[in-house]
């Protein structure tokens, strides 16, 4: 039986790492889409509240070091390489009955990835999806950084809700 675990707890793993490939992937094709398709920062309505507006993000989520000469882009490319680490091992070391966590990992995984790919390849991150409400305007995402928010707070929900903790002996 314990030779059995190692080759399922690896066909686990990969069971979710396909989870992370499948958002990278339509994170990549959508942004090919949009580039293709979209002018930049010319939007094309889509629904009331929502355009797709081309738009490049050189520095982290809310354009943080957008303006820097350049040298974020290897810092959050570094980041972002640790934590797709991080959590391909974090992956590989849940327990199978763990499949809220291994979703949000998996989520978190893909949309790491699908936006280091736009770091290393283009030098910034292609956004694309415009939520807006009157004269407001939340900055422009993209599929990547939908799976990472997604993935987040499931994480909350898990660390808050769901998660089993022993009872407290002081009680």
């Amino acid at each position: 039986m314990k030779g059995l675990r190692s080759p399922l707890r690896r066909l686990a793993a990969s069971h979710w790492l396909t989870i992370a490939a499948v958002v990278l992937l339509l994170d990549q094709g959508s942004k090919l889409l949009a580039e293709s398709l979209l002018g930049y920062h010319q939007p094309v309505p889509l629904l009331p509240m929502l355009n797709f507006t081309l738009s490049y993000n050189p520095g982290a989520a809310f354009s943080f070091l957008g303006d820097a000469s350049g040298w974020q882009r290897w810092l959050f490319s570094g980041f972002a390489v640790v934590i797709s680490i991080v959590l391909v091992i974090w992956l590989r070391r849940l327990p199978a009955s763990e499949r809220w966590m291994r979703w949000a990992l998996a989520l978190l995984l893909g949309g790491a990835l699908g936006n280091l790919i736009d770091r290393l390849v283009h030098g910034h991150v292609i956004d694309f999806i415009h939520v807006y409400y009157d004269r407001w305007h939340y900055p422009i995402f993209n599929i990547a950084d939908c799976g990472i928010t997604i993935g987040a707070i499931m994480i909350l929900i898990h660390a808050l809700f769901l998660e089993r903790r022993p009872a407290d002996p002081a009680r």
